[in-house]
């Protein structure tokens, strides 16, 4: 964690406002920040140098949520997210915060595109704008920064021929000069945030659950299966992914998301016979489901 980020932290953590503590990717300017704001406009947010420590955080009770990047609609699931959830912490999905993401290309003042050599900007971004590149800044070399505002403080550390994509915010935060507004692939560029919180959200009738699990030996139809036990019950399936469970090549860990709270009836019964079908078995968290942001 950077000092200012380090500082804000040890500030927010002594305070006894009763304000909910929200911790997030930082540094400030970053669309993890963005999200935060927006899930919760009166809380406090403190900025965390990874998602590991934010999550860290929550676990040892210094903030009360973490909040941390889940998917994203053009690039697919943040990996290191995923695998905290499965593999190590404790902590539940309590609500979920879908963000519009708009990219956007920095410099300093009015430098020529002919005359960038270098962009810089956190992976996650340079992969969304993969097409802006090719066909603006086709000799452009790109680098990776840790975070769309780093890639700012990186491009004006490294000077005249660099630029850097990041986020409006960021670029205000910053001061910077915008280049070009946005500039991401897809119109429709969305990232799926989650707050992470000892206790996973009470039901309000338009829910969502997420689960993990996996199989101790492959079988045919034993994924079908399992699905099975939720369209027995007409429980609607809102998406799958899988990671690898990590002890044996050609191991896969399987989530899903699906419709309908954990204590609700059916979605218990048919929590239940997967969990006896699994080898593993693991509930990640019923929340509110997230309404669709205006682009």
């Amino acid at each position: 964690m950077r000092g200012s980020a380090r500082k804000l932290a040890e500030t927010v953590w002594g305070t006894g406002s009763g304000r909910t503590r929200v911790g997030y990717l930082g540094p400030p300017g970053t669309f993890s920040e963005e999200a935060a704001r927006r899930y919760d406009p009166r809380a406090h947010h403190v900025p965390f140098r990874d998602i590991e420590s934010v999550v860290r955080a929550a676990e040892e009770e210094k903030i009360d949520e973490a909040l941390v990047p889940l998917e994203n609609s053009t690039e697919g699931p943040v990996t290191r997210t995923t695998d905290l959830l499965v593999h190590r912490t404790d902590l539940r999905i309590r609500r979920e915060v879908v963000l519009p993401i708009h990219l956007c290309l920095v410099t300093e003042g009015g430098v020529d595109f002919d005359e960038i050599r270098v962009v810089y900007s956190h992976p996650q971004a340079i992969a969304q704008c993969r097409e802006y590149l090719a066909r603006r800044l086709p000799k452009a070399e790109t680098v990776a920064s840790l975070s769309t505002v780093s890639a700012v403080e990186d491009m004006r550390v490294f000077g005249p021929g660099t630029a850097a994509i990041s986020s409006m915010r960021a670029a205000k935060v910053r001061h910077a000069f915008v280049r070009e507004g946005r500039i991401e692939d897809v119109a429709g560029n969305r990232t799926r945030f989650v707050v992470l919180a000892p206790r996973d959200h009470e039901p309000t009738g338009k829910d969502k659950t997420s689960i993990c699990f996996d199989f101790a030996a492959d079988g045919p139809g034993t994924l079908y299966q399992a699905l099975g036990e939720l369209a027995n019950r007409r429980i609607n399936m809102l998406k799958i992914e899988s990671r690898p469970e990590k002890s044996s090549l050609g191991r896969y860990i399987f989530l899903i998301d699906f419709e309908g709270h954990r204590t609700d009836p059916f979605v218990g019964e048919a929590l239940d016979r997967i969990r006896e079908r699994a080898s593993s078995f693991k509930i990640l968290g019923s929340y509110p489901k997230a309404l669709d942001p205006a682009p």
